[in-house]
């Protein structure tokens, strides 16, 4: 059930698919499959197409009706109802997938002229309670799984926030035109967790990244349900926010006891924030952070955040931001570090 769009000057990249079922799961991931299209013929002045489609698998059969406006940003609106066969405890709706092989956070064991290479570098999210995380994407040694609960998420997204040539030195692929892909819920969905799934992988050609919203509890089967959204394929989120965002993030060993990381943060709201009152903010679970530097990044007219981890052997989720006082200027950096 994997389908792509591009908007106006961009190439094929990520895909969204139809519906996920145990994806990531131990007992192994069940593929439905588009079985039938629908194709309204559109007026003649017409500037967007309604596509139907009968989707089919064993759990479960769904109906769907997507509303396709291209241009700068191509938007598809989905209509979709699901008729589980049985209790569906794994479903993922609005899911994508991308691919991430490395960059600058993730080049370890990487001999490459290029200095990247990825479909997509970050999850975005905006949830239910106000906040903006970032995500910087991984390729793990071993399959990865993070959840990241919430009630009524506003928006989730696959993002590709690295455009210049410079940064991939790819003439054929150009990895600085493909898109991005938000999600945007509408009505409420209740609780659940947007649930990001990074599988290792040796090569470009694999797609090896999954994200999904899952609902807390399981669809029932023999009943229907119902959700729409609203998927944006483009350049960026349809409706950033004045925040700063995080946009790139790299790290490398720091002696024979730490981690350092580099955060480059960008926005016009950087601009308004007072140099001697902006800070970093950073924490992370049983571990120790030190040597936090914040300071104007003349090369891109914003600003970086940097912070060393002491060296662990365990897992380490760490947050980071910059604040003015106690109003945050940056959206939350989010990241899960491992040895």
């Amino acid at each position: 059930s994997y389908f792509r769009a591009v908007a106006k000057g961009q190439l094929y990249g990520l895909s969204a698919r139809g519906l996920a079922i145990n994806t990531g799961e131990a007992k192994g991931e069940e593929f439905p499959s588009f079985k039938a299209f629908w194709i309204e013929k559109p007026a003649a002045d017409a500037k967007s197409i309604v596509v139907h489609a009968l989707l089919d698998s064993e759990s479960a059969a769904a109906a769907y009706r997507f509303t396709i406006r291209p241009g700068e940003t191509t938007v598809f609106d989905v209509e979709m109802a699901i008729y589980p066969r049985v209790n569906l405890e794994h479903a993922g709706l609005a899911p994508m997938t991308s691919m991430f092989f490395f960059g600058p956070n993730d080049r370890k064991d990487v001999e490459d002229f290029r200095p990247s290479v990825h479909d997509s570098d970050g999850l975005a999210i905006f949830n239910g309670r106000g906040e903006e995380l970032w995500r910087p994407l991984h390729n793990p040694k071993d399959l990865q799984i993070s959840s990241f609960a919430d009630l009524n998420p506003r928006g989730f997204g696959l993002m590709q926030r690295q455009k210049d040539f410079s940064a991939y030195q790819d003439i054929e692929s150009s990895f600085e035109r493909r898109p991005s892909l938000w999600a945007e819920p509408i009505g409420d969905w209740g609780e659940g967790s947007i649930t990001l799934v990074e599988i290792p992988t040796k090569e470009e050609i694999h797609d090896n990244i999954a994200c999904f919203w899952q609902p807390k509890t399981a669809l029932q089967a023999k009943g229907e349900h119902t959700y729409t959204y609203r998927l944006n394929w483009g350049p960026d989120i349809p409706k950033p926010t004045p925040l700063a965002r995080f946009s790139r993030t790299g790290i490398g060993a720091r002696g024979d006891n730490a981690t350092i990381f580099v955060l480059d943060a960008i926005g016009d709201r950087l601009k308004s924030a007072d140099p001697k009152r902006l800070r970093g903010v950073v924490s992370a679970e049983k571990a120790k952070i030190q040597n936090i530097v914040t300071q104007p990044n003349p090369a891109t007219g914003g600003w970086r955040l940097s912070f060393e981890l002491s060296k662990e052997k365990n897992p380490v989720e760490i947050r980071a931001s910059l604040m003015q006082e106690n109003e945050p200027v940056s959206e939350v950096w989010v990241y899960q570090w491992k040895p």
